[in-house]
């Protein structure tokens, strides 16, 4: 199971700044999108207790959203949350390869 896991909507553009930031880092984490999905959606809030995407766990701790990913990076504070999430580069060659 990945340690960093966002639930996202299709049309969010904050779903999309996040991931990006992500992305940026290396770090390998699973996208559960909740755009037709009622379930997703439930359990979303249930266990982050937020109702707006994206919603983020890191280390099976719910952090928040965009803002509060943001607010740790420019803290200097998610570098450390992340670092046993990256993908080695032999593993990031080869998804970005499919």
């Amino acid at each position: 199971m990945n340690s960093v896991i966002i639930y996202t909507k299709q049309t969010c553009g904050f779903c999309y700044r996040a991931k990006d930031l992500l992305d940026s880092k290396g770090v390998n984490y699973e996208e559960i999108a909740i755009d037709f999905s009622f379930e997703k959606r439930k359990v979303m809030i249930e266990i982050t207790g937020g109702y707006t995407v994206p919603q983020i766990i890191i280390n099976e701790q719910a952090i928040g959203g965009c803002n509060e990913l943001y607010a740790l990076e420019h803290k200097g504070l998610l570098d450390d949350m992340l670092e046993s999430n990256k993908l080695d580069p032999n593993q990031q060659a080869s998804s970005q390869s499919n």
